[in-house]
């Protein structure tokens, strides 16, 4: 059985506006360091680079990682940065997140664990790729069923589905070990729906902008960099690149369309530990 949704209106022949935000690995001291980088200052730093555009965004869409230390702390600092941006804020959890903590911490007025998200001519499904105690993820059958009810309950609207894990190799040795396990399993089903118009996922802290080939035409397969720390793309071993912290606007155009572009903080202000073998 669907539970409820979470109803947006947007004026007519106007496009779903979305920022996406993703991996900040927060922690309960605001000083606490990734590799090198303050994750408070960079999450504040990527927050203040959206507002000074003035984007007329509908949803905030924050997609997992948002603890690094598994504290409640960190989720209310969370809920208190975004609070500036007076958005709705919809969340998932990533494989650094604790669920339940998520569910009693991550609270506020306009703060939003429910996963379907119906907006204009779409519906936004904030699916969960996690596994237990484990960094890759998995996308189970209960969540392929949610999917499935979801298109049924609403068939004229267009769908873009959003969860944490890559669906999709990185063809970066290291990380590719944690993807989502039956990615292409997860692909080649989901792009049965002509309603399924794009992916969405974090995890890989970089950007990629890709296309799957569907049955029914290509599906954008986008992931969004880190609000901390950035990865090297097409690197075997562990590394991290020295590109800024940034996050993802996308508008979703009432004929099932998606423009997109990735926005990272300016300068040089955020530099990691060139010497970290891992985190």
């Amino acid at each position: 059985m669907l539970k409820d949704a979470v109803h947006y209106s947007v004026a007519e022949n106007e496009p779903v506006r979305l920022v996406q935000v993703t991996d900040p690995h927060l922690f309960a001291d605001p000083e606490g360091q990734l590799l090198g980088v303050n994750t408070a200052q960079s999450l504040q730093a990527v927050l203040n680079t959206f507002i000074a555009t003035q984007y007329p965004a509908n949803i905030l869409l924050a997609t997992g990682d948002i603890s690094q230390d598994y504290s409640p702390e960190s989720y209310q600092h969370f809920v208190q940065k975004i609070e500036m941006l007076d958005l709705p804020c919809h969340y998932l959890p990533g494989n650094h997140d604790d669920p339940r903590l998520m569910s009693l911490r991550m609270q506020g007025e306009k703060v939003f664990g429910q996963q379907r998200i119906i907006i204009g001519n779409w519906l936004i499904l904030m699916l969960d790729s996690t596994v237990r105690g484990k960094p890759g993820g998995y996308m189970g059958e209960q969540q392929f069923a949610l999917i499935e009810a979801a298109i049924k309950a609403t068939p004229d609207k267009h769908v873009l589905l959003v969860m944490h894990h890559n669906p999709i190799l990185m063809q970066c040795a290291w990380l590719d070990q944690h993807c989502m396990m039956n990615g292409e399993d997860f692909l080649q089903r989901t792009s049965r729906y002509p309603q399924v118009k794009g992916v969405l996922w974090g995890h890989v802290h970089q950007q990629v902008d890709n296309i799957h080939r569907g049955p029914h035409g290509p599906i954008p397969l986008m992931a969004t960099p880190s609000t901390c720390i950035q990865f090297k793309p097409l690197s075997s071993y562990f590394a991290l690149d020295h590109r800024q912290p940034g996050y993802r606007l996308l508008e979703l155009a009432g004929d099932g369309s998606i423009r997109t572009n990735v926005y990272r903080v300016p300068g040089n202000r955020f530099a990691p530990d060139n010497e970290a073998s891992g985190y």
